[in-house]
């Protein structure tokens, strides 16, 4: 009975799978109508991160009133814990659960990855969402690769940060335009710059941008990974750079702070005269807060700016995928992305190409006041790099140590 017994379940979960994979193909080949009329007066689970309470009003005060008044959908937002929700809906997936819990999954990352090759995502979903279609640059760096996976529409961008130089204008008359000029700035200010050390996130982004600089095309290094030849044969010029600008930082280089906090500090009292962050709008909270000056500027430079886009997935045994895809599609419309960028409430940056927006919807978003430290949305668009395999952050930080703090 028991030789007997493990074919059986293997042919039961298979079946499952192939139920499962005949369900989502025939709700994907459904037209957009037909989807939307499905969804109506449905409920939609969204689980996602819920320790911003901006972030959760525009969910509970605006998006969910409006999905309710447009299509009748009750939007419930779910405070979820990601690696914990993956590791059940992995145990659904062996046992063959076909109604699960999750309608919509904020998502990104090694959690993506880690999801797409499990098989616990829906399908490639995003080209159906009409907004998707009509207002997003599908080709985009940034929205074909999350953290060096394919996204092969398995998800949708809902938002965006960007890494910023951050200066104070009253102290740095022009700020630097490039690697050169920096480097050049740093010999002309000795001491007036540093940043944070590897083993923190702000300093090992510092670094990746440099890695970026050494390529000429972006697209080249996302196709590959720490241990091919021209990557270390690239990532000598990194450490080049920063042993040319090392005994023009602060302390000489003999130290560096341990965190973007302490960097921030230094910047605060003015002993160094620039910081830098993963987000082109942190800056606002700062100055508001008093911890930096009014004359707090933010500059990119020309080889480019990482960012993070963070998508929304569907998980393979959603409930409710077409209230899912109606949902995903209203928040990726030119009024959800609109509200999402005001700084009086979520302050974050749009996925939408603004230049596909109709005149009177373009000139909304031109018309929303970031404050003079943040950048527009062109220089930031127009600057925007991926973020890199997540597997280069441990390389670049042992490297560094290697070859900078340890050696000449």
């Amino acid at each position: 009975m028991r030789k007997r017994l493990l074919p059986l379940v293997l042919t039961l979960l298979a079946a499952c799978s192939t139920a499962d994979g005949e369900e989502n193909q025939e709700v994907l080949n459904k037209d957009w109508g037909e989807i939307e009329a499905g969804a109506a007066d449905t409920e939609v689970r969204l689980y996602m991160w819920g320790g911003d309470e901006a972030i959760n009003s525009y969910i509970d005060e605006w998006a969910a009133p409006r999905l309710e008044d447009l299509h009748g959908i009750k939007l419930t937002r779910v405070p979820m814990d990601t690696p914990d929700v993956l590791q059940r809906l992995q145990t659904e997936r062996q046992a063959g659960q076909r109604d699960g819990s999750v309608d919509v999954m904020w998502i990104n990352g090694e959690n993506f990855r880690n999801a797409k090759e499990r098989d616990l995502l829906y399908g490639s979903f995003s080209d159906i969402l009409p907004n998707m279609e009509q207002y997003v640059d599908e080709n985009s760096l940034d929205h074909q690769v999350d953290f060096g996976t394919d996204v092969d529409g398995y998800e949708a961008p809902w938002g965006k940060v960007q890494f910023v130089f951050v200066y104070d204008s009253e102290k740095v008359d022009t700020p630097p335009e490039s690697f050169e000029e920096l480097a050049e700035w740093i010999e002309d200010n000795p001491g007036k710059f540093t940043y944070p050390e590897a083993t923190d996130f702000t300093g090992n982004a510092f670094l990746r941008h440099l890695l970026y600089s050494q390529f000429d095309e972006p697209e080249e290094l996302l196709q590959m990974r720490s241990d091919d030849d021209e990557v270390e044969e690239k990532a000598a010029g990194v450490w080049q750079y920063l042993n040319r600008i090392e005994v023009n930082l602060w302390r000489e280089g003999q130290t560096y702070p341990a965190s973007i906090t302490e960097l921030d500090r230094l910047f605060w009292r003015g002993e160094v005269w620039m910081t830098m962050g993963y987000n082109e709008a942190r800056v606002v909270n700062k100055v508001e807060e008093g911890s930096f000056p009014d004359s707090v500027r933010t500059f990119v430079l020309d080889s480019g700016s990482i960012g993070n886009t963070h998508f929304l997935s569907i998980p393979f045994n959603a409930p409710n995928p077409k209230g899912a895809m109606v949902v995903i599609n209203e928040l990726l419309s030119p009024e959800a992305q609109l509200e999402k960028l005001s700084p009086e409430g979520w302050g974050e940056n749009t996925v939408l190409d603004v230049s596909l927006l109709l005149d009177e919807e373009r000139s909304a978003f031109e018309a929303v006041d970031r404050g003079e430290s943040v950048l527009d949305a062109e220089t930031l668009g127009e600057a925007f790099l991926p973020e890199l395999d997540a597997q280069f952050v441990p390389w670049l930080e042992e490297k560094w140590f290697e070859n900078v703090v340890s050696g000449e």
